[in-house]
């Protein structure tokens, strides 16, 4: 993975001031070097530049960019963030066409594909990307998205000039172009956040590039398409084959995703999806005469005080270990404790540019940090609960139910310690509806569905198309951090596609969550593992967090000039702090209840205070 970025305005003469665009180009990408520092670089021409930050994975001699190529036909240049996973099937034909290929990496591929097939072309890749090409001969600039969203690409066009680039940041080191926020970005903090609308960039006038969409700019303007999305089609096989599908479908993933130049580990948290990634990726290693490196992930003392709830209902670490037993690898035990904890609150800021999923990201963010010192690439179990049901809102009647985003229905929670001043105006719940009736008239329908079929097909839409990209971006910036890719097989299209149309009565056969795929993969796991009941990403039970996180919002509540002052009642928190902190009934997904509220707001005051943000 790396980090890419660039500007493109077609009045301009950028060589003529050469060196000063280059610098620009160079801070672009020095603000991305946490993404990849093996190695940096940056074109420029009289209305493009483009600028890279290298994390070497593939062909890690020849494999710099931007890439340039000049044919005939005119001048290419292509800057990359990703992984594709079916080059081999790519490469013959390119190279029957006669592309004269410098180098082994997927880069090289996709800019001849590029050129070979035109700008549809992004169509036939599987993996996870985003990257931008520029085509001299035509003086148009393209910018593309994977089709699930894995890797991340912002972009704004300002003053005629469209930049762009793998994290916000790198858009405001160009000249003028500075950080602000306005009333849509409040209303996504509050009302949606720490998901956000798909597209939406939060900071003013900056967006995103929508999954499955590119765009190009040239002179008759930014043009933006859609070339993916999730089709709904009539699901015609028994449960038999529809099991031997599943399996080869996930198998085939995991095993894609080994390709590298470089070793490659995976997450092991004790649950059957990082389980079953596991198992297939030790396999691939021993056949090829290696061991797997696998890493699991703990808060101190949390034998002593986790505390069992209908969301988290046992700990991960007895799993990790029948795991173990029965998958020989080089495995090693991370924890984290409870002041790193908090102090990453701060750090996972600065990952994501933006508040988060807070201790989520943050133990993430640390966990990233010290397996980055073993291996530059991960494999992980992200996105299987989405795809195959796995939550309880899939079968919960009162969370199923819900006419609101399942994950984060109540409204009140979250906005506990606003003043009814500062709300007054922002219409949150409404703007949270809004979005949510946005999205279940983007819904792929079958006129066969009954309505409670169209009903589990709008879950499993919304869960892929918005809590699913919560934690693809929690992923990326927590991991790419620290220079380490994370790739997730179960986020390839073709899973996506098959499963979403398989009827719920096969993936929660007996009542029991996933069990097409346990069912797919039983072979992989041992028996207490195979049958265990969904647990999610461990999160911190001990008091001393808690603490923590009451020391910083009293320090804020102290400063009268803290950027989060004016949002909030400052009775109402004071309050909550001397109250219990409720653990069982979060506001956001599974994990962010009281304690999570505490340190969201802390994280929203530290994101405005950095950016120098106001109200």
């Amino acid at each position: 993975m790396c980090g890419i970025s660039g500007f493109c305005n077609l009045n301009q003469h950028y060589l003529e001031k050469k060196p000063y665009w280059e610098k620009i180009l160079t801070d672009m990408h020095a603000c991305l070097s946490h993404r990849g520092n093996d190695a940096s670089g940056t074109y420029l021409n009289n209305c493009t530049g483009l600028s890279h930050a290298r994390l070497s994975i593939r062909d890690i001699e020849r494999g710099n960019q931007p890439m340039v190529r000049r044919l005939p036909q005119g001048e290419y240049a292509i800057v990359y963030n990703g992984e594709v996973y079916n080059t081999d099937e790519l490469l013959p034909p390119l190279k029957a066409a006669g592309y004269p290929f410098e180098t082994t990496s997927d880069t090289e591929i996709i800019l001849y594909a590029y050129i070979h097939y035109g700008k549809e072309f992004v169509s036939l890749l599987n993996g996870i990307f985003s990257f931008a090409i520029w085509n001299g001969a035509k003086e148009e600039l393209f910018l593309y998205r994977d089709r699930a969203g894995v890797k991340p690409l912002f972009y704004t066009l300002f003053e005629n000039t469209l930049i762009f680039g793998s994290e916000p940041k790198a858009l405001f080191t160009y000249p003028g172009f500075t950080p602000a926020i306005n009333e849509n970005s409040l209303q996504e903090i509050l009302a949606i956040g720490p998901a956000r609308t798909s597209g939406n960039g939060v900071f003013a006038n900056v967006k995103e590039v929508l999954p499955g969409h590119y765009l190009c700019f040239s002179r008759e303007g930014l043009t933006d398409r859609m070339y993916w999305d999730i089709p709904s089609r009539e699901h015609t096989e028994n449960y038999a084959d529809t099991v031997e599908r599943t399996g080869a479908l996930v198998r085939d993933a995991i095993t894609r995703q080994m390709v590298s130049d470089v070793p490659v580990c995976t997450f092991l948290s004790g649950g059957i999806d990082s389980s079953i990634v596991t198992a297939v990726a030790a396999n691939y290693m021993k056949e090829h005469g290696e061991t797997l490196n696998t890493f699991s992930f703990d808060f101190t003392e949390n034998d002593i005080y986790f505390q069992s709830n209908s969301f988290q209902p046992e700990r991960d670490l007895p799993y990790v270990n029948k795991m173990l037993e029965v998958c020989a690898t080089n495995h090693t035990y991370l924890e984290c404790d409870q002041k790193t904890l908090y102090e990453m609150l701060f750090s996972a800021v600065d990952a994501k540019d933006l508040p988060g999923m807070t201790d989520v990201d943050a133990s993430l963010l640390y966990f990233c940090s010290l397996v980055a010192k073993h291996n530059k690439v991960a494999l992980t179990g992200e996105c299987a609960d989405e795809i195959f049901g796995g939550y309880p809102w899939f079968y919960r009647p009162e969370l199923l139910n819900r006419d609101g985003f399942p994950w984060s229905d109540d409204i009140s929670a979250r906005t506990l310690f606003l003043s009814e001043d500062f709300c007054r105006g922002l219409h949150l719940k409404e703007y949270s509806y809004a979005r949510y009736q946005e999205s279940l008239a983007k819904v792929p329908k079958l006129d066969s569905d009954t309505p409670e079929e169209a009903k589990r097909r709008a879950v499993s839409y919304l869960n892929i198309k918005w809590f699913m990209q919560t934690l693809l971006d929690r992923m990326d910036r927590t991991s790419m951090y620290s220079g380490l890719e994370a790739r997730v097989p179960f986020a390839d299209h073709r899973i996506i596609e098959y499963v979403f149309n398989v009827p719920w009565e096969m993936k929660f056969q007996n009542g029991v969550e996933k069990t097409l795929l346990r069912d797919a993969c039983a072979d992989l796991l041992p028996e207490a593992l195979l049958h265990r009941k969904k647990s999610p990403y461990p999160k911190t039970y001990h008091p001393g967090y808690e603490k923590l996180l009451i020391e910083g919002m009293k320090k804020i509540l102290s400063e009268p000039d803290a950027p989060v002052r004016p949002m909030l009642d400052v009775k109402k928190v004071q309050q909550f702090m001397e109250a219990p902190k409720e653990y069982g009934r979060p506001w956001f997904g599974q994990l962010m209840a009281g304690p999570q509220l505490l340190a969201y707001f802390i994280q929203i005051n530290d994101w405005m205070e950095k950016y120098h943000l106001t109200l």
